[in-house]
């Protein structure tokens, strides 16, 4: 049976889904478009799918046939979207690989940004900071064209999570534009943990203080600083290299 109602329990259910308070009540999240709802259907977590488009009912998960009135009002894109997967949220991923830790990042690009460069790089954890933007905001989701389904993902205390780094023989490393060495100059070995800080404070002091080394990315000095998801790339990409 098709819904068509807006009144519908099922779709106040799914709009409710579009803020953080209620993603973290249920425990899920909204994906839009083919693209990223076949990506989130490897992971075995799609508990339902919405389309005003018979031919997603076929794929074994529960289909909600809807109007396409009722999908632009789940929709949070402009131009809205042919289908919408609701996914169980993954709890908190053990920690493995190289690391990325997030403190208080809190665009939704860069973060989809720096969770794409990630898995191109084969960072295999990001930690966020408590105060990092929210994992499942639809911006976030589609600014990582996917990848946010192939990362651990762990949210809690970096001071804390640092000192257990530190444990396990984890190299602390940080941002910093005026006393980081050169990047050029590091060598990397196993086992690295890198810090991107805030887009316009930078890491904060408390966690500098418990880093190895800093780290500059020397630019032109008509420059005054790269943005944390290109910062966060670059050095990405020396760690793999």
């Amino acid at each position: 049976m098709k819904i068509e109602s807006l009144n519908n329990n099922k779709v106040k259910e799914w709009v409710k889904l579009q803020d953080k308070k209620y993603r973290d009540i249920n425990n899920k999240f909204l994906v839009e478009g083919d693209h990223l709802l076949k990506e989130a259907l490897k992971t075995g977590r799609v508990v339902e799918i919405i389309s005003d488009d018979k031919a997603w009912e076929t794929s074994g998960i529960p289909f909600y046939e809807v109007s396409t009135q009722i999908m632009k009002k789940i929709s949070k894109q402009v131009s809205g979207t042919k289908v919408i997967g609701v996914v169980q949220k993954n709890g908190d991923g053990k920690i493995e690989g190289n690391v990325c830790l997030l403190d208080n990042i809190q665009d939704p690009g860069n973060l989809g940004t720096i969770i794409r460069s990630a898995v191109a790089f084969n960072i295999k954890t990001i930690i966020l900071s408590n105060d990092t933007v929210d994992l499942y905001n639809e911006k976030v989701i589609r600014a990582s064209e996917g990848m946010i389904f192939g990362l651990n993902f762990i949210r809690g205390d970096l001071a804390l999570i640092i000192d257990s780094l530190k444990k396990d023989n984890y190299k602390i490393y940080g941002t910093d534009v005026n006393k980081g060495i050169n990047l050029k100059d590091i060598t990397f070995h196993d086992k690295i943990a890198l810090i991107i800080g805030n887009e316009g404070n930078g890491v904060r002091e408390e966690l500098k203080r418990k880093c190895d080394s800093l780290i500059n990315i020397p630019i032109a000095k008509s420059c005054e600083s790269l943005n944390a998801s290109i910062a966060a790339s670059i050095i990405f990409y020396e760690i793999n290299r």
